[in-house]
């Protein structure tokens, strides 16, 4: 499955490549008309005045906003805007009313920056059980688990950084709430990517990776019976202003992905992720680490043996040299369940079969 109509039509929507482009998972192609939704105000800035500007673009930002929160499952007024994702989180925990012993659950897959800010505000962090190696949540044990103990809160990430499971975020949500404790979900590698309606207590994401809106823009919302006691007043405190063009471009990216069609953009991801993994399973002892039927496309390879990680980002770097842009995800962005690095890919609607091909022939002839 490559290239469908759905992946012409986005191709065409954007400049042509100077690189095939396999990394949407650090940031995605914007379209032409994203980048001109940004221009378009910046000129507006420039010739009557930013907050004229600004005020004129009121209808526009509100409705970015209505489309975002459907899309994540929330209403618009829950949704404030923040710079990035981790910036998002950290103004979250900022205004959180959490005991200073806060106990929180993760999966595997959590995000190594997420710890980081967990770990310096003094939380425990304990793991949750995997349910098989892949590192999906084993549910079943976690409903046992929150009958004798609950934690503050879960924090989920609902796809990772570095592996390209998808885990049961809504089961894990109607689990949780049957023992009263709050899920947060961290979608900044699942929105636009996969459904991300789930019913949890605060969510979080970036406009940059697979809605492929522009850099500068994350999000979190707050649903209003949250059972995560949060500040939302000091939450939104000060973020009426902002990178507004940022924000019109993020409402531009959200209303394309509603013209495709959601569903229809997710399982043909979920294809696109299928397609790739089968082609590359077994090239040059590199190991696809998810199943091959994951519902995603962000896939990664771990190296053959012997490979260093300094091994795994000089592929990365070869591959970029001919062509081909994917990420070395070093083991820090998924420490529970990585020691080495991984080769990681982010195929978007438009990738090609050849495109897949030529990374199966450098992976086979790179030498390293």
């Amino acid at each position: 499955m490559f290239l469908s109509d759905l992946g012409s039509d986005w191709h065409a929507a954007r400049i042509e490549p100077g690189i095939v482009h396999l990394d949407s998972a650090s940031a995605g192609r914007s379209s032409n008309a994203v980048i001109e939704a940004i221009t378009a105000h910046l000129w507006e800035e420039s010739k009557h005045g930013s907050y004229v500007a600004m005020d004129a673009a009121t209808a526009a930002l509100a409705q970015g906003s209505r489309e975002l929160a459907a899309l994540i499952g929330h209403s618009a007024d829950e949704v404030v805007y923040r710079d990035t994702a981790r910036a998002a989180l950290r103004a979250l925990l900022g205004v959180a009313n959490l005991p200073l012993a806060a106990t929180i659950w993760v999966a595997k897959n959590e995000f190594g920056p997420n710890l980081v800010e967990f770990e310096r505000r003094g939380y425990a962090v304990h793991t949750l059980p995997q349910a098989d190696v892949y590192g999906h949540v084993d549910t079943d044990a976690l409903e046992n688990m929150l009958q004798f103990e609950q934690p503050d809160f879960i924090h989920i990430c609902h796809i990772g950084s570095a592996v390209g499971i998808v885990q049961p975020v809504a089961e894990i949500v109607r689990i949780a709430h049957a023992a009263n404790v709050p899920v947060v979900v961290d979608m900044a590698q699942s929105v636009g990517h996969v459904s991300t309606t789930t019913g949890a207590d605060v969510v979080y994401g970036t406009s940059r990776k697979w809605l492929t809106g522009p850099r500068g823009v994350g999000f979190v919302a707050v649903r209003p019976d949250s059972r995560l006691p949060v500040d939302t007043e000091a939450l939104a405190a000060g973020t009426t202003g902002g990178f507004i063009a940022g924000r019109l471009g993020l409402g531009a990216a959200v209303d394309e992905l509603i013209t495709l069609g959601p569903d229809r953009v997710f399982d043909e991801l979920a294809g696109i992720g299928r397609a790739v993994r089968e082609r590359l399973t077994g090239i040059a002892s590199w190991e696809v680490v998810e199943p091959v039927d994951e519902r995603s496309a962000l896939i990664t390879l771990a190296p053959p043996p012997g490979f260093q990680s300094a091994d795994v980002v000089g592929v990365a770097e070869h591959l970029r040299q001919v062509g081909l842009l994917v990420t070395p995800a070093v083991a820090e962005r998924t420490p529970l369940m990585l020691d080495t690095a991984v080769l990681r890919l982010s195929p978007h609607l438009d990738a090609t079969r050849e495109d897949i091909d030529r990374l199966a022939a450098e992976l086979r002839t790179t030498g390293y």
